[in-house]
């Protein structure tokens, strides 16, 4: 059903292979991957098998060039990938940061030797990618980093730990922020990709993070005890970590944005689908007053985030995606997102705290969005300097 206040929107970059793609994404989320997600919550991971389902199905890599096995598509593509998982109540897959975030990355500074070694199995999903920058004394100054690489002949050694790293259970692929010089800030951090199947010598996977929300997807902490990573595997050149970082960071947090709307669209239709049929009173919740004032705020709110979104998304596409914009774009619609489904949660009532009606999972889960990415209030810090 369309979102109560979106009748009829339609995003102005959608062509109709965006439709397509978003009938075949619908169809996997809702009919491969959601029919077991009781087990994947009690698993507190995704199954490998549904990465290597969903790449052959096309859907991983959308915006990675064909000759890597990609889809040659644009972001547009990787937002209604994203919208439609959202949208299925699906949250298992780390598609964000494995196709959102690391495939970008090895696309963007890889070599061409790099590009052929990795892209074809993050997109074909048999390997699985993941981005290790959160450590347990510093999340969002990312310049404070302490995980070091020395050189040693044709690798670095790699001491350190890394935490809250989504993907981390299962992953392959790993583009790990390490300091190559610390006597520099920024200027000393470099990317190294780290292969990890089989889990090599001097690495180790610490445990499975239990988190209020999203249970099934794999969040762990990483740990690197003289771990050697080839020279090779260096990302563009040493010293350019930061720099990467925050070329990449704006895309990351449009990511997070995508999800955010795309939960108040679900949460607006839930609620407005339960105010219709619930009765209170000798009447539908709908004809109370109260109830549809809360239904129209939520609706004009996903309505304003939408449009917001879509300009976004347009401007990134145009490689106009400036830094502060982005920020705004994550503060917004997180926090649009946490109150939406908040007032959402509220029209069921106790039902809505119990974990028979999924906005009690969306209210869990919402939290976090406020806080990985940068944290929000790092996010007013990064707008406050262009004003």
């Amino acid at each position: 059903m369309p979102t109560p206040g979106l009748d009829g929107y339609v995003e102005p970059w959608r062509k109709p292979e965006h439709d397509d793609l978003a009938e075949l994404a619908r169809t996997f989320f809702t009919k491969e991957v959601v029919p077991h997600a009781e087990r994947l919550e009690r698993q507190g991971h995704p199954d490998r098998e549904h990465y290597r389902r969903a790449g052959e199905l096309g859907l991983l890599g959308l915006s990675i060039p064909e000759e890597y096995g990609g889809g040659g598509g644009d972001f547009t593509h990787e937002a209604v990938l994203l919208h439609e998982q959202t949208l299925a109540g699906e949250g298992s897959l780390g598609i964000a940061v494995h196709s959102g975030i690391v495939t970008g990355y090895l696309n963007e500074y890889g070599t061409e030797e790099q590009k052929r070694r990795w892209l074809p199995g993050l997109v074909s999903g048999e390997l699985i990618g993941a981005i290790g920058m959160t450590e347990p004394d510093g999340g969002s100054d990312l310049q404070s980093i302490r995980t070091r690489a020395v050189r040693d002949g044709d690798d670095y050694v790699v001491s350190g730990s890394k935490t809250f790293i989504t993907n981390g259970i299962l992953a392959d692929v790993l583009i790990l922020a390490v300091k190559t010089d610390t006597s520099a800030r920024a200027h000393g951090m470099s990317l190294l990709v780290c292969e990890l199947t089989g889990d090599p010598e001097g690495f180790r996977r610490g445990r499975k993070i239990e988190k209020i929300g999203l249970h099934s997807n794999d969040t762990a902490e990483l740990f690197f005890d003289d771990f050697r990573v080839p020279a090779a595997n260096l990302l563009g050149a040493e010293g350019a970590g930061f720099i990467q970082m925050m070329q990449q960071l704006p895309q990351e947090r449009l990511v997070i944005g995508v999800g955010a709307v795309a939960a108040m669209q679900r949460a607006v239709e839930m609620a407005t689908g339960y105010a219709k049929e619930r009765t209170a009173f000798g009447k539908p919740l709908i004809g109370h007053q109260n109830t549809r004032m809360v239904l129209a705020d939520v609706a004009t709110r996903t309505r304003v985030s939408r449009i917001f979104l879509d300009d976004c998304i347009q401007r990134h596409a145009r490689g106009e995606l400036d830094v502060s914009t982005a920020a705004m774009a994550k503060l917004y619609l997180t926090e649009g997102q946490c109150e939406v489904v908040d007032r959402c949660l509220q029209i069921f009532g106790g039902y809505g705290y119990t974990t028979e009606y999924p906005i009690s999972k969306m209210y869990a889960d919402a939290r976090v969005q406020k806080i990985y990415g940068g944290t929000n209030e790092i996010m007013k810090e990064l707008i406050s300097r262009v004003l």
